[in-house]
């Protein structure tokens, strides 16, 4: 590891050497300055990771000093020296954003581990930073493919309403994306520094989802061996991503609803209400309004969650995205395995290209996942499941939306037919939700 370089700015020779002396001793590299003008020449040369300075100094004194190296950096950390008899002086420059300060005279060691704190300090904020770069990096939608007229609106949306407390709705099919645009809704606000906690609404009994949701008191039921705060409030400052809202309990909508015009909520065994500050972003599914008419979600709840309604494109209506999809997750599955991205022949690409994908684009990375470990120089037909390889003869650039459906129907018939008609096996094939199979049965019978 590289040493840590401090900068001291002192202007009695005998206390620079003192101190020079001290901190190369624990390991530092140390540079040294005799005013606040030749610090400033020296700061922005090397990545300083703590400087001590004097307060009082002819010419610029450290509180100028401190100003000066904020506008260069104002993530750098700035110990302040100061007579016992000017505190208030060390206080001030607390208020102007100094990491600490250390009267003098003062002990060594007490010396040191203001230093070591503040090293220790450092590091976690660039560790902090480099985090911070890389989940905006990712949720800055490169996940979420797409130059198409109809993702390039919903980008458009994400990013206008990103940043502000409204309540938003996320609709759309399984496998489109829901979960990646609501982190992308987080990590692009203000909040993004705070929690961003999920719960899926329909994977839970409701009874537990209750207490998941809203916490409980020691000895509200049997098991609750402790108070739990519940995520309402463990999202304090944060988000709270509702997935599949359209499967919660009609009693549960009662208490979101109170919840979410309240600002409160009551833990399960108790009667005093728990305010929380907390962004709610909901996905579906569903179609929430045709539920609203048939009297199993409520109307009041429904408006209250869809402020702002963000609408996730089927794959199939977005065709043209196809090929830019095939490429990025082939790239990625290349850096899952630690290996160079393949090429795909035409006719891999073709069937690829015309396959309805009823499991969306998480069904489209299952299958290049899997096409990339089965095949050998190039990804071919044969290294594709068989119900994509069946859509080869469709016309590579079908952009019909009857005859994808078309496809779409057969495809998920055919894999109903290999499995017995077991349909948990058929949805995991397919890579979509069992609730999604049957919603895509019954729409078949219908027609």
């Amino acid at each position: 590891m590289p040493k840590q370089k401090v900068l001291v700015v002192e202007d009695e020779e005998l206390m620079r050497t003192i101190l020079r002396t001290l901190l190369e001793g624990e390991g530092y590299e140390v540079f040294s300055a005799d005013s606040a003008e030749a610090a400033l020449k020296i700061f922005p040369e090397h990545d300083i990771a703590v400087t001590l300075s004097d307060i009082k100094m002819a010419g610029m004194d450290g509180l100028a000093l401190l100003d000066q190296i904020k506008t260069i950096d104002e993530n750098s950390i700035v110990i302040i020296m100061t007579a016992f008899s000017s505190v208030d002086s060390a206080i001030a420059a607390l208020r102007k954003g100094a990491y600490d300060y250390v009267t003098k005279p003062f002990v060594n060691e007490d010396l040191l581990q203001r230093v070591r704190n503040a090293v220790q300090n450092r590091t976690l904020f660039a560790e902090n930073r480099a985090l911070r770069r890389e989940l905006n990096r990712q949720y800055n939608f490169p996940e979420i493919v797409g130059s198409s007229e109809k993702m390039q609106r919903v980008f458009e949306l994400v990013s206008k309403v990103a940043d502000t407390s409204t309540n938003v709705l996320i609709l759309g099919e399984s496998g489109t994306g829901k979960e990646l645009i609501a982190r992308s809704l987080h990590f692009k606000s203000s909040r993004s520094a705070k929690p961003f906690l999920a719960v899926n609404c329909g994977a839970l009994p409701e009874s537990l989802l209750e207490s998941e949701l809203f916490g409980h008191t020691k000895g509200a039921f049997t098991g609750a061996v402790a108070d739990k705060k519940g995520l309402f409030r463990s999202a304090e400052g944060g988000t709270l991503f509702l997935d599949e809202i359209g499967e919660m309990p009609m009693p549960l909508q009662v208490r979101l609803l109170r919840a979410l015009q309240e600002h409160e909520v009551t833990p399960v065994g108790s009667s005093t209400p728990q305010k929380f500050d907390a962004r709610i972003v909901a996905a579906t599914n569903r179609d929430l309004e045709k539920e609203v008419e048939a009297g199993n979600f409520r109307e009041d709840l429904f408006y209250r969650l869809n402020v702002i309604e963000i609408s996730l494109p089927p794959l199939r209506d977005r065709p043209e995205d196809i090929p830019a999809l095939i490429r990025h997750f082939i790239s990625k599955s290349a850096s899952h395995q630690h290996t160079v991205a393949k090429p795909i022949n035409d006719t891999a690409m073709n069937a690829l290209r015309s396959y309805g994908w009823p499991g969306n684009v998480r069904e489209m990375e299952n299958c290049i996942e899997r096409a990339f470990i089965l095949s050998g120089d190039e990804i071919d037909l044969e290294s594709l499941p068989a119900k994509v390889q069946a859509a080869s003869g469709s016309p590579a650039n079908a952009t019909d939306s009857t005859s994808l459906e078309t496809v779409e129907r057969r495809h998920i018939l055919d894999t109903l037919a290999s499995t017995s008609d077991d349909k948990v096996s058929a949805a995991k094939l397919l890579g979509i939700d069992l609730s999604t199979l049957y919603r895509k049965l019954k729409r078949y019978d219908e027609a």
